[in-house]
């Protein structure tokens, strides 16, 4: 073999070993684009059928029942990804967990919803229809898709990404074919009528699912106490995120039209689905960094490190793509929805700081380091929540667009100085 050989076949085998990796992203980040368009075809078809004010109900529903999603379950997903990616004997175990927490909890949810929300919004002048079609709301939105995720978060521990990925394409389908048949077909244009829809689909797909999830082992009904802290910790970063994430359009759609609050939710609900390209990279390093990181958090830095600079590519790229296609928006959702591309394009950069506080805290919650994760996710949360409530009382939308760049920021610089903190101190036990 001559000298110049040499590194050709040393890059070819750097090359042939990364490939496994760049193809499972590809795969993951391929599954989760898909079902972010097929969620927005499925927003353009409401958008447009059931009109501007019926669609501002309906975003505000959601924006609610987003917050509850997390509550549900108190963490548990967090705990059946982790523990099985480490020994998947315990599979059982936790799914019992994870079944028991999301059926107390859901119920709870449920209750409080029924009795709270019916002071905030009216679905119909008819009591009885108002209160059914919210309870289709609170049930489709909290407990079936609190169930419908958890299957991912199996497929992911167990290192079957295929399944994962299917399961997350598969519900984004079966939630447009819903919305198709349901407006284009039957000719819904309310959002009670819609409520029955949404329910039913998520209804079959959650039976579909669990259907075939059952081959991997029936669950062992118990709970597991010491994930229960943990659990909590996982789970309040996400409810003070979606806490934080959702008062500005609560309080918009008190003090602006319901078509503008219709056009800042989609731009809204846009730059969060731009936010899977990232959460698709996560998913693969997830069970890497709880593997890593097993013999303390400094295994894990250099990949960290590497992470990061990665997400930070992606985010520049879907940030572009995203500003370049957002005056094409209203040809898709409407004329009535034009300053959805002022609001799109002013918020696609929000992505380059969360790509960049996903991958520190990532780390931190696979190393089992969740009370610095929660002290880092909740205290930029609970504080911002306010600031950004008072910008939109104060200034909207300007003052919202301020508070959002502000506070990402903040967690994204908090994030990576206890990470690196963190690894010193790991490093230092270890020597």
């Amino acid at each position: 073999m001559s000298e110049t050989e040499l590194p050709d076949n040393r890059l070819s085998a750097r090359i042939r070993r990364h490939v496994p990796s760049l193809l499972s992203y590809m795969a993951s980040s391929g599954s989760l684009i898909m079902a972010s368009v097929a969620q927005l075809v499925t927003f353009a078809i409401l958008a447009r059928f059931l009109g501007a004010a019926e669609f501002g109900m309906f975003i505000t529903i959601m924006a609610i029942t987003s917050i509850a999603v997390h509550v549900c379950g108190i963490g548990g997903a967090e705990s059946l990804l982790r523990r099985v990616a480490q020994n998947n004997k315990i599979y059982p175990v936790l799914l019992g967990h994870n079944l028991i927490l999301v059926s107390i909890s859901g119920a709870f949810l449920i209750a409080a919803g029924m009795i709270i929300l019916p002071y905030w919004i009216q679905f119909s002048e008819d009591p009885v229809t108002n209160q059914l079609s919210l309870f289709l709301y609170l049930v489709t939105n909290i407990v079936l898709l609190r169930l419908i995720l958890l299957v991912e978060a199996v497929y992911i521990g167990h290192s079957n990404f295929k399944a994962a990925n299917l399961s997350v394409v598969g519900f984004a389908f079966a939630r447009t074919f819903a919305a198709v048949v349901a407006c284009m077909a039957f000719g819904v244009s309310t959002i009670n009528g819609w409520a029955w829809w949404q329910f039913a689909c998520h209804l079959l797909v959650a039976a579909f699912y669990w259907f075939l999830l059952i081959r991997l082992g029936k669950p062992t009904f118990r709970i597991v106490r010491e994930e229960l802290k943990l659990g909590v910790f996982f789970a309040t970063p996400f409810i003070f995120r979606a806490i934080r994430q959702n008062i500005d359009l609560l309080l918009l759609g008190l003090l602006l039209s319901p078509a503008v609050i219709g056009s800042y939710g989609v731009a809204r609900r846009i730059v969060d689905s731009s936010y899977l390209n990232i959460d698709a990279m996560s998913r693969l390093l997830y069970p890497r960094f709880a593997k890593m990181s097993a013999n303390g958090i400094d295994k894990a830095w250099p990949l960290a490190q590497k992470a990061a600079l990665m997400a930070l590519g992606i985010a520049i790229f879907t940030a572009t793509f995203i500003y370049f296609l957002a005056p094409y928006l209203p040809l898709v959702f409407g004329q009535e929805y034009q300053s959805m591309v002022y609001f799109t394009q002013v918020l696609c950069w929000v992505i380059i700081f969360y790509a960049l506080w996903s991958v520190g805290v990532e780390a931190m919650g696979a190393a089992g380091e969740h009370g610095y994760r929660a002290a880092i996710l909740n205290t930029g949360n609970l504080i911002g929540a306010p600031v950004l409530a008072f910008a939109t009382w104060l200034m909207p939308p300007t003052g919202t667009f301020i508070s959002i760049y502000l506070i990402e920021f903040s967690i994204a610089l908090s994030a990576w100085l206890v990470l690196s903190r963190l690894v010193r101190k790991a490093a230092q036990r270890s020597a």
